[in-house]
């Protein structure tokens, strides 16, 4: 999607992902087929273009260095060293005054325990590296959890965070040009299941108030960071009105798709102008917009999705990444759907998607 958004401005794109067959694979000029901790083609990518960027956190620190010798890389290994490790990224966020919400470090199953104790055994656990939707993660109810918990993030150094009361999922998504330029998009509202995101709307529909802080809150990580390109902020809004950030992604962010038609710039080409230094584009909302996330789940048993009953719907569209296999929890596109208010478009995007079942 980067790439089909990187053509109309022009840019030619090259891609080092682990699988040639990759998804982006028929619409880019290049595929350095590569491991993301291996320094040398991570150098071999960065001496045919003029700027790297990313779209995952799992790459290694010596790549990323490898590839800064030939091109700038945005955003900087500097910015990934913090926000791939959860605990590091807490610690930075505590030491920078970011509101968080309550959590411990466990480093072996016995800090694990005394941190899950600590919050009455009603907590999450997440490992420190990779583990994403749901994987790597562990919510646990209880003292008996313990065991199978610290099994789930892999008997690895992990963040117990307490259980929170939420009155609302929500993220916002920043793009900084080398400048220091930036702009901020209307926050978005999430609904997470299985720890997956299952649906979000954009705008989310929040109160001016609330609205005005996740945003400011947004642009005061995004400059700290120093980030050039995308940051996407996750946030808490718990039941006693506080406002916590919970992870920090610094990429185009699954929240965000319906960008693509509910904004005047999507995601994708932000992404392309901040990090090529053009200028941003508008963030402002042309129309609201919601996506339903299609899991391979749907796929199961060998069976296909019934796509043409959705798309019979007014308004409603469907992206499909080219992944490979559909496995259980992996998203393998989304579904996207207008309305004339968040909540129509949301309420027709879940109506597609019981359509595809």
């Amino acid at each position: 999607m980067t790439a089909l958004a990187a053509r109309p401005l022009g840019y030619r794109v090259h891609v080092l992902d682990p699988e040639a067959a990759c998804a982006a694979a028929p619409v880019v000029e290049r595929v350095i087929a590569a491991p993301f901790d291996d320094a040398q083609a991570f150098a071999e990518l960065a001496r045919g273009v003029d700027v790297v960027t990313l779209e995952i956190e799992k790459l290694g620190a010596d790549a990323l260095q490898a590839a800064e010798a030939h091109a700038p890389v945005r955003p900087s290994p500097a910015v990934l060293r913090i926000v791939q490790d959860r605990m590091r990224q807490k610690r930075w966020l505590v030491e920078h005054g970011f509101p968080v919400g309550p959590f411990r470090e466990a480093f072996d199953e016995d800090s694990f325990a005394a941190a899950a104790r600590t919050f009455g055994g009603r907590v999450f656990a997440k490992s420190n590296f990779g583990g994403y939707d749901g994987r790597g993660q562990a919510r646990l109810e209880g003292a008996h959890a313990l065991h199978d918990g610290w099994r789930q993030v892999g008997e690895a150094p992990c963040v117990v965070e307490e259980a929170l009361d939420l009155g609302a999922e929500l993220s916002v998504l920043v793009a900084r040009g080398p400048s220091g330029e930036t702009a901020v998009y209307p926050a978005a509202r999430n609904h997470h299941e299985r720890q997956i995101l299952a649906w979000s709307s954009l705008p989310g529909d929040f109160a001016p108030a609330l609205e005005r802080e996740a945003r400011n809150l947004a642009h005061s990580i995004a400059s700290a960071l120093d980030v050039t390109g995308l940051l996407c902020v996750e946030m808490f809004h718990t039941t006693d009105g506080r406002l916590l950030v919970n992870e920090l992604a610094p990429r185009p962010h699954n929240s965000y798709h319906a960008s693509s038609v509910a904004c005047v710039t999507g995601q994708f080409e932000q992404l392309v102008r901040a990090v090529c230094g053009l200028p941003l584009g508008a963030t402002d909302i042309v129309r609201p917009a919601a996506i339903v996330n299609l899991l391979g789940d749907l796929w199961k048993e060998g069976r296909t999705p019934a796509f043409e009953r959705a798309l019979a719907l007014p308004g409603v569209s469907l992206t499909l990444y080219g992944k490979g296999e559909p496995r259980s929890g992996r998203k393998m596109g989304h579904l996207t759907a207008l309305g004339a208010t968040p909540h129509e478009a949301r309420a027709r995007a879940l109506e597609a998607f019981l359509r595809v079942q």
